[in-house]
């Protein structure tokens, strides 16, 4: 879907967009030869996360942390979505029925319904826990800093690093995911993470490999560059981790 497409969908102006990749917060699915941003199903998903933080009140640059967390929980989050607009839609409903009052003649100096102290609240504690459960880990705040300092031509870098390193796992993905060309190219990635984002130990590692299989959007981004590439990363990567001679970040550095 190209960005004008995108736009006239959500309501979300192409301007905005433009802003949303050049900070890091939404970036085209892939960008054509002549220059058109094209936007996938996954691209659209997270842009509606990013709309349901944008109504609980975070700063757009929380929103870029809180998505790109490896602890991120999309179903939590749409579950305080969900109970947040519930409130807001009680709050309306009862405006509403305050006003068919008033049309029908009666007579009420009701002005609770006007109150939007229930919601604020809610955004209130809905804000401060998604800050606590995905902004307190120290693979986290050693990514936000790291990030914080990330321009564009920075951030299309790193993509096009990772995007290298995924599309050789495509290209073994054929051979057992414990032949040697695998087990480089997982050290490989383990060491990308590490530089440009968090310290990535066997135990991140391995929860990372994990997610690229269970949660979808994963999945879907790592198999763009091969039907079956994430099965594969995931499973060179479980091996990887099982081993004892592992190499491991925090050893590497004098960490317990």
């Amino acid at each position: 879907m190209k960005i004008n497409e995108v736009a006239k969908l959500t309501g979300v102006t192409v301007r905005t967009l433009h802003y949303y990749d050049e900070i890091g917060l939404l970036k085209p699915t892939e960008t054509t030869e002549s220059g058109y941003r094209i936007y996938d199903e996954s691209a659209l998903v997270k842009l509606q996360q990013i709309l349901f933080f944008r109504e609980l009140g975070f700063p757009l640059d929380e929103i870029r942390k809180i998505l790109s967390s490896r602890s991120f929980d999309p179903s939590k989050a749409l579950k305080n979505h969900k109970d947040l607009l519930t409130k807001k839609r009680d709050r309306l409903n009862h405006l509403i029925d305050l006003t068919d009052k008033i049309m029908k003649g009666e007579t009420t100096m009701s002005f609770q319904e006007f109150d939007t102290t229930e919601i604020e609240n809610t955004k209130k504690k809905y804000a401060e826990e998604a800050k606590k459960r995905w902004g307190t880990t120290d693979a986290y705040r050693e990514s936000e800093k790291k990030a914080a300092n990330y321009k564009k031509e920075d951030w299309q870098k790193i993509e096009a690093e990772s995007g290298a390193i995924l599309k050789a796992f495509s290209e073994v993905r054929e051979k057992p995911a414990d032949c040697a060309e695998a087990q480089e190219l997982v050290k490989r990635w383990q060491d990308f993470i590490s530089a440009k984002f968090y310290a990535c130990t066997k135990e991140i590692l391995a929860g990372l490999g994990q997610m690229y299989t269970a949660d979808e959007r994963f999945r879907k981004n790592i198999d763009q560059y091969g039907s079956g590439t994430a099965e594969f990363l995931a499973k060179a990567i479980a091996v990887y981790c099982a081993k004892e001679n592992t190499f491991d970040y925090r050893e590497s550095n004098g960490v317990s």
